[in-house]
């Protein structure tokens, strides 16, 4: 994979990206939905030396595993939301 073309379609990854499961147990974002008060969202990309194998829906510590020392560079986004009392 060379990168993502900007206004990528949500679902479709580009061959040879894969996804790690969120924690709603699952791949893709849900968007924000934050609890009340401050919450943080950490979106997290790497880029590696190798393309790693499928492993559908992987957990944070397997996708991590299975990277081992490939990392070449990462980027990291916090968005932060605030959902306000009623």
């Amino acid at each position: 994979m060379k990168g993502i073309e900007e206004g990528a379609a949500k679902g479709a990854m580009p061959p040879g990206a894969r996804e790690g499961a969120t924690s709603w147990k699952r791949t893709g974002c849900g968007g924000p939905c934050p609890p009340i008060w401050r919450h943080r969202y950490f979106h997290k990309l790497y880029a590696l030396d190798v393309e790693l194998p499928d492993v559908k829906k992987p957990t944070k510590a397997a996708l991590e595993g299975a990277m081992g020392g490939h990392g070449v560079g990462h980027a990291e986004i916090i968005g932060i939301y605030e959902k306000a009392r009623k």
